[in-house]
């Protein structure tokens, strides 16, 4: 199986190392600058699942001429378009596209230019950061990388997906019946998530250290659950129980990479998060002013940022 990693990253990176270990054939689509890097240097990864030092193939988009078996993209949201004009050339007629971006809406723009026969949904799991020197660390036990069709069911190729991915130390691949559920709730969480500590500027633990910080969590939480149900996707009763008890731990060190990014001054995945789930909410008549005041706080960064304030 031949596969195209879009990305080499803090989860781009960790995978194309993983996978590379493992035997399996893998090509890291890169910018020039990160491609020098990792020829000259190699890949390095520090994690609890053992170290590695590795030479991994890379291309650069002129560079990608014929189709691979799977292209998984790794990109942030507001880079897709630009992720999809890299990856066409790798996309033939049984290529399957993995997106493991944030949010929900990247679907329909991929179904869009490939054809929704070709995109899986997925969701990754894997806490992980790039670090200044080119490697990645990775943070903590978190290894899962989830996927499976769009309609549902377990299909032929999504197996054979997950059993070659399967050979990886470090990374446990699960084939899901229901994958745009996973999204969804994958949605809930992070939306909550990144909303509550962009809007507080601090993490989960120091926001629910008040009565009026814990309050607001959980109801953002409720709120943002109250918008998946009425889209067609229901959070679990165990997926709720368990974010309630996150979203309450006073101890818990729990930041996001939206907030990293915020406090670093970086353009934000906002638009494709709060901002989708502020027009999704509207849709479906929900209007809640704690998704209007989360917006608005990461739209005033992105104009900050735009303005050079920061």
């Amino acid at each position: 199986m031949k596969v195209l990693i879009l990305g080499a990253g803090a989860i781009g990176g960790y995978l194309g190392g993983r996978l590379t270990d493992a035997g399996l054939d893998v090509t890291l689509l890169v910018r020039p600058a990160r491609k020098a890097q990792l020829d000259a240097d190699g890949l390095q990864i520090r994690s609890v699942y053992g170290d590695l030092n590795i030479r991994v193939k890379t291309v650069t988009a002129d560079e990608v001429t014929t189709p691979y078996d799977i292209v998984i993209v790794t990109a942030k949201a507001y880079d897709l378009e630009s992720a999809i004009a890299a990856i066409t050339p790798a996309v033939g007629p049984d290529t399957m596209v993995l997106p493991i971006l944030n949010g929900i809406g990247h679907i329909n723009t991929l179904n869009a230019a490939f054809g929704p026969e070709r995109i899986l949904a997925g969701t990754v799991q894997i806490s992980a950061l790039r670090m200044p020197d080119g490697s990645i660390e990775h943070k903590n036990d978190w290894r899962w990388l989830r996927f499976g069709e769009q309609e549902g069911g377990l299909s032929d190729r999504v197996i054979a997906l997950r059993d070659a991915l399967a050979a990886a130390e470090g990374l446990e691949p699960v084939a899901l019946e229901n994958a745009m559920q996973g999204m969804w709730e994958k949605f809930v969480h992070l939306a909550t998530a990144a909303g509550m500590t962009c809007l507080m500027r601090a993490n989960a633990g120091q926001i629910v250290r008040s009565d009026e910080g814990a309050e607001l969590f959980q109801h953002f939480l409720e709120t943002t659950a109250e918008v998946a149900r009425r889209s067609g996707y229901p959070p679990s009763d165990t997926f709720m129980a368990n974010y309630r008890k996150l979203f309450a731990d006073p101890h818990s060190g729990y930041a996001t990479s939206m907030l990293r990014d915020v406090e670093a001054g970086n353009q934000t995945e906002g638009e494709d998060i709060l901002g989708l789930l502020l027009s999704t909410a509207r849709e479906h008549g929900i209007d809640e002013p704690l998704f209007k005041a989360a917006y608005a706080s990461i739209r005033a960064h992105e104009e900050r940022r735009q303005d050079g304030g920061l």
